[in-house]
């Protein structure tokens, strides 16, 4: 008879909270669907008007590492000489070397 009553108690609290993480998911995920349409937009701008995104510039020694193979290294090097967080540091790293061929 106490199982009943623990489970009456403890269903409605897992109903209430999948309703809550899924109405979290679905807010995430109306934001992400926004900001890709935000961000197509932009990129149609910007190839209307043949802007092109600049370059990042690598300082010697992030280059010397990349150039050498070694990505990591050159990431840490990138975050040495310019204070950016790892993520940038990556992206940028990573970007230079697809268009220069060094993947």
């Amino acid at each position: 008879m106490e199982w009943i009553i623990s489970f009456a108690v403890v269903v409605p609290f897992v109903l209430a909270l999948v309703v809550a993480v899924s109405d979290r998911r679905s807010a995430i995920d109306r934001q992400a669907r926004r900001l890709a349409a935000v961000e197509r937009k932009l990129d149609l701008i910007m190839d209307h008007l043949d802007v092109r995104e600049p370059e990042p510039t690598l300082p010697g020694p992030v280059w010397e590492e990349l150039v050498a193979g070694r990505k990591i290294q050159a990431i840490k090097k990138y975050r040495e000489a310019t204070g950016a967080g790892l993520k940038e540091a990556k992206d940028a790293v990573e970007l230079v070397a697809r268009q220069r061929g060094l993947e």
